[in-house]
Parts: C-alpha cells; structure tokens; sequence
C-alpha cells in the first residue's frame, strides 16, 4: 500500500514536539529561608528581560536584627534592566531574630516592571513567612560540629 506525501508527513510532524513559544518577563519577589536565615530575592522567571522593576512591600521590612528597613534599599525601588533567568537576593535576618521582635509575617509584594514594548505588568505576591517559625535547621560550628535548633521562635 503506498502512502500520498502530505500523509507521511503528517505522520512524521505528529511525532514532533511543538516548540514552546517563548515567554515575556515574569519577576517575582520571594521569601527564602536557609540554615536559620530569611533572605528576599527578586527574580526575573521569565525568558525576556525586565525594565525598571520596583518592589513595594504592604509594611516596612527590618532585618539585621532590626536595625535597618530592608523594604527602603534601592533594590526595591529600581532595578534599570533585569535579565532573564536571573535573580537578586538581599539578607534579611536570621529567623530567631526576625520572630522574637514579632515582625510582620504576612507580607505582601507589589511587583511592577516593564517588558522590552514598553508595556506595563504588575503582580501581588502575597506571602506567609509563619511556615517557616517552627522548621529546624543544622548550625555548623568552626570546628566542623553541628547543633540543631529545633525551633525558630
């Protein structure tokens, strides 16, 4: 049985993965927790750069042990060019630190930022840094032993 051309190629094209197209910027502002210690990170997830990203947080942010209002860095406020794939992380505090002043745990991110168009995006991120009060983590001293703290608070 012979087959027509335009059948075959349609059979062959049908074992072809479409390409996924690829997409604009997408930055994110996210909350990471490591060994004891809070950091922010801002991050472009997205396969095109990002213009002017500006981060607004729903209440003022002190870390390093309280001594100096995280939110206000330049980071948030501008970031000129934001390249795909890449993030900014800053410190914050250590957890122990961070939830013995009882700072605010529920905290929500304004993201804004423009694609290479021009055209505006903009997204909330709303976050719950409780989930993190009670997790455990390993201290590793100088000389190479470890202390786990099982809690945070």
């Amino acid at each position: 049985m012979s087959r027509t051309k335009s059948s075959l190629t349609a059979d062959l094209l049908s074992g072809l993965k479409p390409r996924e197209p690829e997409s604009g910027p997408d930055v994110i502002v996210d909350f990471i927790f490591r060994d004891g210690f809070f950091f922010i990170s801002v991050s472009n997830i997205g396969d095109k750069p990002a213009y002017k990203v500006s981060v607004k947080f729903d209440c003022r942010l002190f870390g390093v042990a309280g001594t100096k209002e995280i939110s206000a860095l330049p980071l948030f406020r501008n970031i000129e060019f934001l390249a795909p794939k890449k993030d900014i992380v800053t410190f914050l505090d250590s957890s122990s630190s961070y939830f013995g002043r009882d700072a605010p745990t529920k905290i929500a991110a304004r993201i804004s930022y423009r694609d290479s168009d021009g055209a505006k995006r903009s997204v909330t991120i709303n976050h719950d840094l409780e989930i993190y009060r009670e997790i455990g983590y390993m201290i590793k001293l100088e000389d190479g032993q470890q202390i786990t703290d099982q809690r945070t608070d």
